[in-house]
């Protein structure tokens, strides 16, 4: 039976940084006939306002929870200090788009020289200039990658995106980053997520595949 999964995230959720090992092999385990589809579902719009300080103190701690949730996730809390954070995740989010545009087999590594640079360089990907350097970074023409980055079908992509993940919400449930959702002929349904054993979201896929 062939399906589609589809990936719901957003490249500066934290918990989508802690769950990327899992992802990654629930990625290389998925069966032939299951389509994979990304979804940017979007965090936060752009913004040019200071993150304020109770905002600041939720997210770190939230990093802390994480940390103890899922071992081995690191962070970097020099961002805090470096970087003048605001809550942006929209420019990501089409940075991914962008690099997916320009070339399909870079996204995943686009959205990962996202999470690196924030979570462990203390690198601000709510600056266009950022997402443009690492954009060169993974091997993308600076200027050409600008150009798209800037351009209305990018952000005529992320509003399809963000649309896709309010009908999965209305129809599936499902919510929050990142989030598992598999569809056939037949049906649409959440997938189970841990973020320390991929074994959870393979064998509901398997289940869901042979049922």
């Amino acid at each position: 039976m062939s399906a589609t999964l589809f990936y719901i995230h957003d490249p500066m959720c934290s918990w989508c940084w802690g769950f990327r090992p899992v992802w990654q092999s629930i990625r290389e385990a998925l069966p032939e006939s299951v389509e994979l589809k990304t979804i940017l579902g979007g965090l936060a719009p752009d913004s040019d306002v200071p993150m304020p300080e109770a905002t600041k103190q939720f997210v770190k701690q939230n990093w802390q929870n994480i940390e103890s949730v899922i071992p081995g996730t690191q962070f970097n809390y020099d961002f805090w200090s470096d970087c003048k954070p605001r809550r942006s995740t929209y420019p990501s989010c089409r940075a991914v788009i962008a690099a997916c545009e320009l070339d399909p087999a870079l996204e995943f590594g686009m959205i990962e020289a996202i999470q690196k640079a924030y979570y462990l360089q203390a690198k601000n990907p709510s600056d266009a200039s950022t997402l443009i350097a690492l954009a060169e970074d993974i091997g993308l023409d600076k200027t050409q990658f600008e150009k798209v980055f800037k351009s209305a079908e990018v952000q005529q992509l992320l509003e399809q995106n963000l649309h896709a993940y309010q009908e999965l919400a209305m129809n599936v449930g499902v919510s929050g980053f990142p989030s598992l959702a598999i569809k056939t002929d037949k049906r649409f349904v959440g997938i189970p997520i841990d973020y320390n054993d991929a074994n959870v979201s393979l064998n509901a896929i398997r289940n869901y595949l042979e049922a």
